[in-house]
C-alpha cells in the first residue's frame, strides 16, 4: 500500500505537525493515570481506521508495559473484564467524542460517568487527547499513510 501523497516531506504539513505536536505536549501534565492515554489513542485510531496510528499506539503501549490481552480487548472493551471503571469511562468518552455525529454529541450519561472518575484537569486532558488523536488520525487516514512499520518510541 502506497500513500496517496508524499505527505511528510511537504513543508505545509510539516509546519502544521510542529504546532499540533506542541499542543500534544501541553497535555502531558494533566494527571491522567498513565494507562489511560494509550487506551484512548488506540481506541480512537481503531474507530477512525488509521493504520499508522493504530500501529504506533499499540506498539508504544506494549513497550510501556501494557499487556497483550488488554491491547487486544480495547476494540471490545465493553465485553471485557480487564479494564477498570475509570478506563471504561475514558474509553466511552473516547468513542462518543470520536463519533460525535453518530449521537449528536457526547451523551450526558457518558459525560457523567467520566466526571465520576476524573477531576477537571484530568477531564480537560482527556478531552484534549481525544481531539488531538482525532486530528492525527485524519492527517494519516485521508492520505492513507500505511501502518505496520512503526518502531516503538520513534515519534516521541
Amino acid at each position: 500500500m502506497e500513500p496517496r501523497i508524499d505527505f511528510y516531506s511537504n513543508p505545509n504539513i510539516a509546519k502544521f505537525a510542529k504546532y499540533i505536536n506542541s499542543a500534544g505536549r501541553a497535555l502531558e501534565n494533566t494527571g491522567l493515570p498513565a494507562e489511560i492515554p494509550n487506551l484512548v489513542l488506540l481506541r480512537a485510531s481503531q474507530i477512525n481506521g488509521c493504520g499508522v496510528c493504530t500501529d504506533m499506539h499499540a506498539k508504544d503501549a506494549a513497550h510501556a508495559g501494557e499487556t497483550t490481552v488488554r491491547l487486544t480487548m480495547v476494540a471490545a472493551w465493553r465485553d471485557s473484564v480487564v479494564f477498570t471503571e475509570a478506563e471504561r469511562a475514558a474509553l466511552a468518552l473516547t468513542e462518543a467524542g470520536t463519533r460525535l455525529a453518530d449521537s449528536a454529541g457526547v451523551p450526558d450519561d457518558v459525560w457523567d460517568d467520566a466526571r465520576k472518575h476524573f477531576d477537571d484537569d484530568q477531564l480537560t486532558g482527556l478531552i484534549g487527547l481525544i481531539a488531538l488523536i482525532n486530528a492525527y488520525n485524519r492527517m494519516n487516514a485521508i492520505p492513507r499513510i500505511p501502518g505496520g512499520n512503526y518502531t516503538p518510541g520513534a515519534w516521541g
